[in-house]
């Protein structure tokens, strides 16, 4: 008797899974076209969107990248005011040539980087503590720096060719949404096509059974927490180019939103774990909602409220996510049940 062939799991249910959040995008933005039809289905609308997105998703894919290892880095709102004042500092005050300027912002990113991961991992204090902490000190760096004030450009301006990093365009399109598609295109390979994402999504997953096969953990844990610190230093760089004026408290903004695309992201593309392509999807989603919102003249107050339920939500959905994904693992890996044995005959003993 053959034994009971096992479940084979609906590809349906995965490709919902998978490809939700893209289908609840083009359904968005649908809506509010029939909704809006004279100002929301236009290329203003689709520029304005690639345009003012663009900064939020590079700090949400900064955000993503600690989250693969099972961490949470909350300073990198307050890196991110921290890059933007420095490079406006250096330029505006110091004198400096832009390129150098952002240079040396890049490379203050990935030590901060690299100095929050050896707290976390080295010094054994949880992510959450550890990030605020630092962030906080961050906060401080940057009011020292401007002395509570803001950095405001001569009459010159600032260089045409660093403004032109931000408001330029390629093929018709806003350049600052192919820097979005290169990092995430960069992001998606290491994680998804190099044994160095492997490791982090094993770190990330199971740290003990990491540790068991040889792993770094602490290694490869900071070494996601110095990539998001780099791509925070980024960030920075291209908020300067937009702003043109250092403010001080600006970054704190963009933490919510960076979170809420990095766990919504784990839903999508790649259902129970983070990954870029998801939390380019995510992110498509709040920039949809959050226009058509603005455009239908929502009160203010409904920006934080629209970011704060779809964090819930997100975080929800990661979570169950995560949980199917390892029933479905568990599923797999489950032996399968011994044939029954033949019955003896003539109420024999039963043979081998």
């Amino acid at each position: 008797m053959t034994p009971p062939a096992r479940p084979r799991r609906r590809p349906g249910g995965h490709h919902i899974g998978a490809y939700g959040l893209l289908v609840l995008t083009a359904l968005l933005y649908l809506v509010f076209s029939l909704a809006l039809p004279d100002t929301f289905p236009t290329l203003d609308t689709v520029d304005s969107i690639l345009s003012n997105q663009s900064i939020p998703a590079v700090l949400a894919l900064a955000a993503m990248v600690p989250v693969v290892t099972g961490a949470f880095d909350l300073s990198i709102g307050y890196g991110l005011g921290l890059a933007h004042v420095m490079v406006l500092q250096l330029v505006v005050n110091e004198g400096w040539p832009w390129p150098l300027a952002c240079l040396t912002v890049l490379a203050g990113g990935l030590v901060v980087g690299v100095l929050n991961g050896v707290v976390v991992e080295f010094g054994r204090i949880d992510s959450f503590i550890a990030t605020l902490g630092t962030g906080s000190m961050m906060y401080a760096v940057t009011g020292w720096i401007t002395d509570g004030g803001r950095i405001v450009p001569g009459p010159q301006g600032l260089p045409p060719a660093f403004t032109d990093l931000y408001d330029s365009s390629f093929l018709g399109l806003p350049v600052p949404a192919f820097y979005v598609l290169a990092l995430a295109a960069v992001l998606w390979l290491v994680l998804e096509r190099l044994p160095l994402g492997r490791y982090l999504y094993v770190v990330g997953s199971n740290p003990r059974a990491a540790d068991l096969v040889g792993i770094p953990t602490r290694r490869y844990t900071v070494y996601a927490f110095a990539a998001s610190g780099l791509i925070v230093g980024f960030a920075g760089v291209l908020l300067a180019a937009q702003q043109q004026i250092g403010n001080p408290s600006v970054g704190l903004n963009y933490l919510l939103p960076a979170f809420v695309g990095a766990l919504l992201g784990s839903t999508a593309i790649k259902p129970g774990r983070p990954n870029a392509l998801g939390t380019v999807v995510a992110v498509a989603v709040l920039a949809v909602g959050l226009t058509g919102i603005a455009q239908l003249g929502a009160e203010f107050w409904t920006v934080p409220l629209f970011n704060g339920g779809t964090l819930l939500i997100a975080v929800g959905l990661a979570g169950y996510a995560a949980r199917r994904r390892l029933r479905g693992a568990a599923a797999r890996d489950a032996p399968a049940a011994p044939p029954p044995s033949a019955p003896a005959p003539d109420g024999g003993p039963a043979p081998p």
